[in-house]
């Protein structure tokens, strides 16, 4: 794999749901007729006003059909039980269609464009051999490696911070944390890391939302991020192997021979992965911590409750709101007749607020005792690689914070993505209290 493909210049058209003005956002979930129920709009969750909805779902309809023009024919899964189901039975529901990051629900990823082939858009055998190509980056020999490196990266990042002065906490601390750690994992320039949450961005946005205008920029960008790689890729490639992800995809059996758009789509994949969980989440856990100050007391007289409030922090923000599958066979499930062919997007944000598997699902309860116990990082084989690797890194910070900080105080509003498949917050604007 030695040159990137060319740019094509006939592009499809943008889908209309972004080429016109988008219909009112309803208010009441239980004022509208279910079928009307849309949770792809990525509205909803810019302005945090999904939970009602999905409420209304899981109790009225949790295997809930859409069939729009804008969207396709999907399926919306929003009970735990149900999507656990779903997401271990890969022989069932396939992952080989392509994640859907929108707006086109039903699309299919275009082999001769940007269609992003990964490693979690695919089933068995492949599936397992590409990732088990890179898996051993968070073996737990490397885990233990990196912790010393975490603790002295967050130590430094939150000694850096501004004292008595308002600050945007998702930069200065969730980016640049994340940031630093997927460099090293990927041995990437260091004084080029800004550029990995560029294109982590940029995948997931649905032009017009605001990360990008156009498919065209972001073709252009997701380009410029496969020449980025590909020139790190045949510097790797020429040496020995080493430990980082661009040197075990070079010299990896089952994947030096990827194609440049298959290199491109493992690439994003890796790239979101180590990115949006864990920057989501350390902005998230700050802010439910000030939305429920008794837990941020009880975190301060107790902090070995910290590996559990990392856990539920995931749970409570849920990074990445869905994932896609496609049914092998026709299938019912609750009574519903879902066809072969049809999608099903497995709703982790809902199925961690279903109240029928984890008591008091609203509350953020930071020593619940089982709170690994929750959808995030999915079930079975796509089960996410580097789950321990985000949860080190949150407990490190926490504990680092804890020893420099009796609170973060939000002093603002967060400002959250428009994006049902990233639940993203871009800014939030908080003051530090040293000890």
């Amino acid at each position: 794999m030695s040159e990137q493909p060319e740019q094509k210049t006939e592009k499809p058209p943008v889908s209309a749901i972004f080429s016109r003005e988008p219909p009112p956002l309803p208010e009441d979930a239980y004022a509208i007729p279910i079928e009307e129920i849309n949770m792809v709009d990525g509205r909803f969750f810019e302005r945090d006003a999904h939970w009602d909805f999905f409420k209304r779902l899981r109790e009225e309809d949790p295997v809930h059909l859409n069939d729009l023009p804008e969207t396709g024919r999907y399926w919306s899964i929003t009970k735990f039980e149900d999507i656990m189901f779903i997401d271990k039975n890969h022989d069932l529901f396939s992952s080989a269609h392509g994640i859907a990051l929108g707006p086109r629900v039903d699309a299919e990823p275009n082999p001769d464009d940007l269609g992003l082939s990964m490693f979690i858009a695919m089933d068995p055998p492949k599936h397992d051999l590409q990732r088990a190509t890179v898996s051993g980056v968070v073996a737990p020999p490397n885990l233990a490696k990196m912790e010393m490196v975490i603790r002295e990266r967050a130590g430094k990042i939150l000694d850096e911070l501004p004292v008595n002065e308002t600050f945007n906490w998702v930069d200065k601390v969730s980016i640049e944390l994340t940031t630093q750690m997927l460099a090293t994992l990927f041995d990437f320039p260091f004084e080029q890391r800004r550029k990995l949450t560029r294109w982590s961005d940029v995948a997931t946005a649905a032009p017009g939302t605001g990360i990008v205008d156009s498919e065209e920029q972001q073709r252009a960008e997701l380009l410029e991020c496969l020449a980025a790689f590909t020139e790190l890729w045949n510097e790797r490639a020429a040496k020995q192997p080493g430990s980082d992800l661009i040197s075990m995809l070079a010299h990896g059996e089952d994947t030096k021979d990827m194609q440049p758009f298959e290199f491109l789509g493992n690439l994003i994949l890796l790239i979101v992965g180590g990115n949006d969980t864990t920057r989501n989440s350390i902005s998230g856990g700050v802010l439910a911590l000030n939305q429920f100050p008794e837990q941020y007391d009880k975190l301060r007289g107790d902090p070995s409750l910290i590996p559990g409030m990392v856990s539920e922090i995931i749970r409570w923000q849920t990074p990445l709101p869905y994932m896609r599958r496609t049914a092998n066979e026709d299938f019912e499930l609750r009574n519903k007749k879902i066809k072969k062919g049809d999608q099903l997007l497995m709703w982790y944000v809902s199925g961690n607020r279903d109240e029928d598997v984890i008591k008091n699902a609203d509350q953020f309860q930071i020593d619940r005792t089982s709170p690994r116990h929750h959808l995030s990082f999915g079930f079975g084989i796509h089960r996410c690689m580097g789950n321990r690797l985000a949860e080190m890194q949150l407990r490190i910070l926490w504990e680092e914070i804890m020893k420099r900080f009796s609170k973060i105080e939000v002093v603002g509003d967060a400002v959250r993505l428009r994006s049902s498949f990233v639940k993203g917050i871009t800014e939030l604007p908080v003051r530090i209290h040293p000890l």
